[in-house]
């Protein structure tokens, strides 16, 4: 049974891949779109280019970053980004405000271009289900409409990375 390496972050892992030892050794066992350890590798490792670029983004301006907040759903989310490095500002969505007052809110604190780098003033990172695509897509329009430009890069290529 095939070991592959992953490396995100800085940390190795090896995962057993049963399902590898299924398919024949010509292909992908007949669906073309299930990629295999390469694809993996490199959809990992550009993950991670996405990450470190987000966490100086989000890094103070004293620290060499651009002090843009990331805006995420809840308290959880906001532990995760602590524990992989982001260090800047973060704001909750879930505070019991409506959406309006949140978007105009973050328009009148961030403007609508980071002064920094003059790329999106705010990265927008809903969760992956549901309601946090319904959230990821009302904040962004209503953001949009008012000139602001939005930072999707994390999400878009975390969604690529980890869907299956």
């Amino acid at each position: 049974m095939p070991e592959y390496l992953f490396q995100l972050n800085g940390i190795t892992t090896k995962k057993n891949r049963p399902y590898q030892a299924m398919m024949n050794h010509n292909g992908s066992g007949g669906n073309e779109k299930s990629p295999g350890p390469h694809d993996r590798v490199s959809r990992f490792q550009k993950a991670s280019k996405v990450i470190q670029i987000s966490i100086r983004r989000n890094a103070p301006i004293e620290m060499g970053g651009c002090n843009c907040p990331v805006v995420v759903e809840g308290i959880n989310d906001v532990r995760t980004l602590r524990e992989l490095g982001f260090i800047g500002l973060i704001e909750k969505v879930n505070r019991g405000w409506p959406i309006s007052k949140l978007v105009a809110y973050l328009h009148s604190t961030y403007g609508v271009r980071n002064s920094e780098d003059g790329k999106g003033s705010v990265i927008l990172l809903m969760d992956w289900d549901r309601t946090g695509g319904r959230l990821q897509k009302s904040i962004r329009e209503r953001m949009e409409s008012m000139d602001v430009k939005i930072d999707e890069e994390l999400r878009i290529e975390l969604m690529k990375t980890m869907k299956p």
